[in-house]
């Protein structure tokens, strides 16, 4: 029973660590975001993306043949999706450090409880 415990511990541990490096890559991967779309702001990135979109479907429904301006908000419309799912991937791993922290904290103390019963 000792062992058993000893091994959840070390799970819980491990959880730890894992969510503790999750939290900071994903805090690092939003810093990325950013910086890669300087001049708009994290928090106006899906409102921007979705005025080019409509802008470029406008465009395409109307049978615009593909011009510089074409082109233009088509490659935007690319980068801005592509920020948005950087974004959201971020978030995701974020809330999976916490979710880890969470467990390993649970884990820890299940460990050192069945420890304490296993010794007296």
């Amino acid at each position: 029973m000792r062992a058993i415990a000893i091994i959840i511990v070390i799970l819980g541990l491990a959880s730890l660590v894992f969510g503790i490096l999750f939290v900071t890559q994903a805090a690092s991967a939003q810093n990325e975001v950013a910086e890669s779309i300087a001049p708009l702001p994290l928090d106006q990135l899906d409102d921007q993306y979705d005025a080019v979109k409509a802008q470029y479907e406008q465009m395409k429904a109307a049978g615009a043949q593909p011009d510089a301006q074409y082109n233009y908000l088509y490659a935007t419309k690319v980068g801005l999706g592509l920020a948005r799912a950087n974004k959201g991937t971020a978030n995701a791993v974020r809330v999976n450090g916490v979710v880890d922290i969470c467990v390993g904290l649970g884990l820890v103390l299940a460990g050192l409880g069945l420890l304490r019963k296993t010794q007296a």
